[in-house]
């Protein structure tokens, strides 16, 4: 057998050989076909993706008001330096928006892996039937799902209040019970739970990659004496770590984007107290309810940057705890 450097000496000539080879006509015609089934997302791409992109890019240099495109005036990078060094509310919308995603997106996940664990038990009864129901909710419309919460946490007549105050005794409805949509310390849970109705999505990804872990590896765990709790700790979340990750890049960016919910509720004043004025209400308020489409695109460059920062934060750290089956470490 040749010694290992010479055999890693033969490998590499070889691979630069195949590198210098020219294309045979079949590689050829299997590459301009391969180029044409794809074509439409590239050209989609391009025209509804990049060149909008750089165009916004593009507005955030002018002083531009889509009402009267003629009197565009370019300004440079000031619309820049008034959303990083003189624009307050840039970074307090981004605070709120934070504060939320660190309310709502641990909790969203972990009732996404409760479910997805539980209707992955042998023993559960009639499992295709639970996950049907709790995967429904995300087909009902997001504005109807936004309005028919509005309805549940009503302080009056919201059944979530009058159950509570049954079960404890608590005064929960009336002006002085709990106003889930109106009190700047409930706020960011109510809108919580909105996200916990239409978390069918990640409980089905879930599901999925429990059903991925080998089964023998339970089997044999079991014959070692492992509980229950001991085989989820070390086998199930070690080997789902890939989706985990996954859902949660996922969610970051969902968070960042949050704006539906209190824009349907309350016009995105940021009721109750600017609580809800997250960053991309305020991105809406300047672009389309102000007019100033050069600061609104330089909002959204602000905001994809953060994405990407933070996107790439969580890549690098990966690593460190995401296990991926056959990686050498």
């Amino acid at each position: 057998m040749a010694p290992l450097p010479e055999l890693r000496s033969v490998l590499r000539s070889r691979a630069a050989a195949a590198q210098r080879r020219k294309l045979s006509k079949l590689e050829k015609k299997e590459i301009r076909w391969g180029l044409f089934f794809i074509s439409p997302w590239i050209i989609g791409f391009l025209l509804f993706y990049l060149l909008p992109m750089l165009a916004s890019f593009g507005f955030s240099l002018y002083d531009f008001n889509p009402a009267v495109p003629d009197q565009a005036r370019f300004v440079g990078f000031a619309n820049w330096q008034r959303a990083l060094f003189q624009d307050q509310e840039v970074w307090l919308s981004l605070q709120r928006t934070f504060h939320f995603a660190a309310i709502s997106l641990p909790l969203s996940l972990l009732f996404a892996l409760f479910l997805a664990i539980l209707l992955n038990s042998e023993h559960v009864l009639g499992k295709s039937v639970y996950r049907t129901l709790f995967y429904m909710p995300t087909m009902i419309p997001l504005v109807a799902t936004v309005l028919i919460w509005n309805g549940v946490l009503n302080e009056q007549t919201g059944w979530i209040n009058v159950i509570i105050e049954r079960l404890t005794g608590i005064r929960a409805t009336g002006t002085q019970g709990l106003r889930w949509l109106a009190d700047p310390n409930l706020v960011y849970y109510a809108y919580t739970m909105f996200g916990l109705w239409g978390v069918g999505n990640a409980m089905i990804i879930f599901l999925a990659g429990l059903q991925g872990v080998p089964t023998e590896l339970y089997e044999a765990a079991q014959i070692d004496g492992a509980n229950w709790f001991q085989r989820l700790i070390f086998i199930t979340i070690p080997l789902i770590t890939p989706v985990i990750f996954y859902q949660l890049v996922l969610g970051v960016i969902g968070s960042l984007q949050y704006f539906l919910a209190p824009f349907v509720l309350n016009g995105g004043t940021g009721f109750p107290e600017g609580m809800t004025r997250f960053f991309m209400v305020y991105f809406y308020k300047q672009s389309f309810s102000f007019f100033s489409m050069g600061y609104g695109a330089t909002l959204a460059w602000l905001m994809l940057i953060i994405a990407m920062i933070i996107t790439v934060v969580l890549f690098g750290t990966s690593r460190l705890w995401v296990f991926y089956a056959g990686e050498e470490r």
